[in-house]
């Protein structure tokens, strides 16, 4: 079964010393994992039939970028 990035970043920080240097990085790691998951099932979504965008030829990448970035 497939970690959740939610469940890679509670397991990291559980084992490690309260440093908030050291878990701002385990943080910004578990958002990079979230980020590939939720383009993988982007990508998945699309290779099997899932047409949300009405022919619109989008990447997984610009996706997750309109949708989730606050930039």
């Amino acid at each position: 079964m497939i970690q959740t990035s939610v469940d890679w970043l509670f397991e990291k920080l559980w084992e490690t010393p309260k440093d908030k240097f050291t878990w701002h990085s385990i943080l910004e790691q578990a958002k990079e994992m979230e980020k590939e998951q939720i383009m993988t099932a982007f990508t998945q979504g699309d290779i099997f039939g899932a047409d949300f965008f009405d022919g619109v030829n989008i990447t997984a990448e610009n996706y997750y970028n309109e949708t989730f970035k606050s930039e």
